[in-house]
């Protein structure tokens, strides 16, 4: 298609055939992207047989995919509005196709870990390019909002099924096809991309500002590897520090934006009506969708004892109502309901969830599994809402840079609530098991578990037993915590959201 310096349409204009089949394409990355946050949790033993990598280069293996593409959202996002959303999601694509390549083929852990942070790359470019092209292809507020919520359900959907098509793959071949199954997509989105993607780069965006991309990169990492390690290491002094000099930075960042003749981060994209609340009610939904999600899989595994498969198999079971919840909040706010009032019923029946995982028992499967869906639907409710409402107020010139600011927020939302909810279990875990426990049970319920493996009879029951209870006492704490940040968030948002309309008129 030709390029399009600004909006490619009027904005009156409704999207046709053309359109919603380019927006099939765009969802090939981005669930591709999704999963490969989760596509390792069942390779990573076979990963560990075939390569073995020391203890520290398999976290590495595990963690530098989600480092590389938080650090390189905000200057991915800001690089796509200059160069052109559709070049740079194809320059990511192929990025992202070339290193899954090499990952599947990796004959030593060092060259796997290089090829993990080309894939964070690619992701980093691919994430902000399909929002950003979305926003200029849907320029209709209520055709946009049910591509968002398609694009809120295709992110979910493929952090549930990268875990479980992991375990098939393992299964049945050998480790490596767990990254070969991304070039299939990859290939598509190189061919089909240039004929149904249009063009679109902002027409003034000034001199590419190179100082921001070490500092945004300086104060996003320190943070997101701070709230990482805190929920199974604890509160030790280096992570403090880490988390500290990631926010020295990020002050020097935004000093830096406010100051900049062409900043990475226009300051006036918070002037668009109803973009700053949306950003910073995203990063709570992010918050309480990842500080469940801490528990809920070791629920699953350590105390009901499903092997990781099976705990995969049962986690999609949620995805029904998930995947209704943000075509129900679209259909919603479009039927003339207040986009407040979605949004804090979101947050309520989020917060619902969370209630419900505090009646669960050590034995309470399908009361787990409901609380899960209840959860998520509710925040998937809010995510989807706020992504309209954010894209609907950024103009169309500044579309990347907007993507990347919600989806950085998210990142940082998701890694608090890991490390607030998870201090708050660990610290009730520890305290509910005895003194005369092992170092190694008190720490975590892994490390109960393997003990109690190793002890006699009697002995051995009642450690595990000590513990699966001290762990459900420890989640019960966190869900009281989710639950009071939910409650109050629904409040928040009923009241700063229900005077402001669907965003779509951009003051920036």
């Amino acid at each position: 298609m030709t390029d399009t310096t600004s909006t490619t349409t009027t904005p009156t204009a409704r999207a046709g055939r053309r359109e919603w089949t380019a927006l099939g394409v765009l969802m090939l990355p981005l669930l591709l992207v999704s999963m490969d946050v989760s596509v390792l949790y069942f390779a990573i033993p076979a990963i560990s047989a075939g390569l073995e990598p020391s203890g520290t280069q398999q976290l590495w293996i595990f963690d530098i995919y989600a480092f590389v593409l938080a650090g390189l959202l905000m200057t991915m996002g800001s690089l796509g509005d200059r160069i052109g959303r559709r070049k740079l999601l194809l320059l990511g694509a192929a990025a992202f196709g070339t290193a899954s390549l090499v990952a599947a083929y990796a004959n030593s852990a060092e060259t796997l870990i290089a090829a993990r942070a080309v894939l964070g790359i690619g992701g980093a470019t691919l994430m902000p390019s399909t929002m950003a092209l979305l926003r200029t292809m849907f320029t209709d507020p209520g055709q946009r909002a049910k591509a968002i919520g398609i694009w809120s359900g295709v992110m979910t959907a493929g952090i549930a099924l990268g875990s479980v098509m992991s375990g098939v793959l393992v299964q049945y071949f050998w480790w490596g096809s767990v990254f070969l199954v991304n070039l299939p997509a990859m290939a598509l989105l190189l061919v089909l991309g240039p004929v149904l993607l249009p063009e679109s780069r902002n027409p003034e965006p000034g001199r590419f500002d190179w100082l921001s991309v070490p500092l945004s990169m300086a104060a996003v990492l320190p943070v997101i590897y701070g709230l990482k390690e805190i929920p199974s290491q604890g509160w030790h002094p280096q992570y403090v520090v880490s988390i500290t000099l990631g926010l020295l930075f990020a002050a020097l960042f935004v000093h830096r934006q406010r100051t900049a003749d062409s900043p990475m981060i226009s300051p006036a994209l918070f002037r668009g009506h109803g973009f700053a609340p949306a950003v910073l009610l995203n990063l709570v939904s992010a918050f309480g969708m990842m500080g469940s999600a801490f528990f809920t899989t070791q629920y699953l595994q350590s105390v009901l004892g499903k092997s990781a498969m099976e705990a995969a198999l049962w986690a999609l079971l949620p995805s029904v109502p998930i995947g209704m919840a943000a075509p129900l909040a679209t259909a919603l706010v479009q039927k003339g309901v207040n986009r407040g009032y979605v949004v804090a019923a979101g947050f309520a029946t989020a917060a619902a969830g969370y209630a419900m995982l505090v009646l669960t028992g050590t034995d309470s499967l399908w009361l787990s599994l409901a609380a899960a869906g209840v959860l998520a639907s509710g925040i998937v409710m809010v995510m989807s809402q706020m992504t309209d409402l954010a894209m609907g107020a950024a103009p169309v010139e500044r579309a990347g840079a907007a993507s990347s600011l919600l989806e950085t927020g998210a990142e940082f939302g998701g890694a608090l609530g890991m490390a607030v909810l998870g201090s708050i279990g660990t610290a009730v875990y520890r305290h509910d098991i005895p003194a005369p426990a092992p170092a190694e049970a008190r720490e975590t319920l892994g490390g109960a578990l393997a003990i109690a493996g190793h002890l006699p009879g009697d002995t051995g029951r009642a450690l595990a037993t000590t513990a699966r209870q001290a762990f459900t006492s420890g989640m019960h704490a966190a869900a009281i915590g989710g639950t009071v940040v939910l409650a109050a968030a629904a409040i928040a948002s009923a009241a700063t959201l229900r005077r402001i309309g669907g965003g779509d008129k951009p003051d920036a």
